[in-house]
Parts: C-alpha cells; structure tokens; sequence
C-alpha cells in the first residue's frame, strides 16, 4: 500500500477515533452515578493506580516509534474481566492516561479514550458467567480496539511509518494482555464469581 492510498483513508481514521471518543465519554457519562456508590468508586480508583503501575513498571522503549511496551493491557484486561465494563473502562482509561502524563503526555487524551473503550469492550462481553471462549473473544475485541485506535491516532500524527511501528508494539501488548490478562480473569472469575 502506498501513501497516496493511505492518504484516502485519513478521514477514516479520523472518525473511529471520533466514534470511540463519543462512545467512551458517552459510556462514563451515562454510568456516572454509580461512582456515588463506595466499593465502585474506590474500586475504579485503585485498579486505575494498578494499571498506572503495571504500565510504568515493566517498560522496553522501542526508539523507531518513541513509545514502549508494558504491561498495562495485561492489568485493564483483567480488571475487566472481574468487575465489568465501568470500572475496567475507567482503570483503563484513567489509569494509562495518568502513565502517560508522566512520560508521553502527549498521548494522554488518546490513551484516555482507546484503553478506556478497551476495558468497556472486555468488561462487557464478560459480564456474568463467562466462558474461557468467551472472555477469548472479549479479549481479542478489547485488544483490536487498542491496535486500530493507536494505528489510527499514529497515522494522524507520524504518518505511514510511525502506523506501522505503532502496530507491532500494540500487537505485542494486545497479545499479552489476551493471554495473560484473559487468562488469569477466566480463573479468578471461575473461582471468585462475580464480583461485583
């Protein structure tokens, strides 16, 4: 694919970027009483400090797209998986942004809306009993609107080159965070239930 093509799909990747900004904002906005109740709010703040945590922790650079692998797909995935789409799309959210005002900041309000909607999408496709399949597809969702998301926002910014150095590190993570992440949700959910 050249750059012209690539060029044609600007505006396409200008709005799933729009979409999952209006579809995150939208989500929390809807939800935001539940924040009042105690163990929502305290625990949407302390799995945020989690993924902040397990995404500044464990960091390789990777200096061809200025950006690094971590673990912090790992943590929103399973915060998803045990207490739902609220608190793993604001741990997500919220929790990566705060990483990355402390390194890339200029990523923040993007990370803020992908791994939000990420933990949005896995927390809902695994509400309730969820089944290894299950929480596989859900996984594997959450892990594709991460990949496009960056891609998308990195064409933006860096164009072609900076996609696609931008889609081998989101790989990298999303894969991590499915088999991980996915993996142990489905046994602690299998042996705690539901938590919330």
């Amino acid at each position: 694919m050249n750059e012209e093509t690539l060029q044609a799909y600007v505006p396409y990747f200008k709005a799933i970027v729009a979409l999952v900004a209006i579809g995150y904002f939208g989500y929390i906005f809807i939800n935001r009483k539940k924040f009042k109740i105690a163990n929502v709010a305290a625990l949407s703040a302390v799995m945020a400090g989690l993924v902040t945590v397990m995404t500044m922790v464990v960091r390789v650079p990777i200096p061809a797209s200025r950006g690094y692998l971590n673990f912090g797909d790992i943590m929103i995935m399973l915060t998803a998986v045990l207490f739902g789409p609220l608190i793993g799309g604001f741990a997500g959210g919220v929790g990566s942004a705060l990483a990355d005002l402390l390194g890339y900041p200029s990523w923040a309000l993007f990370t803020l809306i992908i791994k939000g909607s990420e933990g949005i999408v896995v927390g809902y496709l695994t509400k309730g009993d969820a089944s290894y399949a299950r929480i596989l597809v859900a996984t594997t969702l959450g892990g594709a609107v991460m990949v496009i998301g960056y891609v998308s926002v990195a064409y933006l910014l860096y164009g072609p080159a900076g996609a696609v150095a931008e889609f081998y590190n989101d790989i990298v993570q999303a894969v991590s965070g499915i088999i991980i992440g996915g993996g142990l949700g489905y046994v602690l959910k299998k042996r705690l239930g539901n938590i919330i």
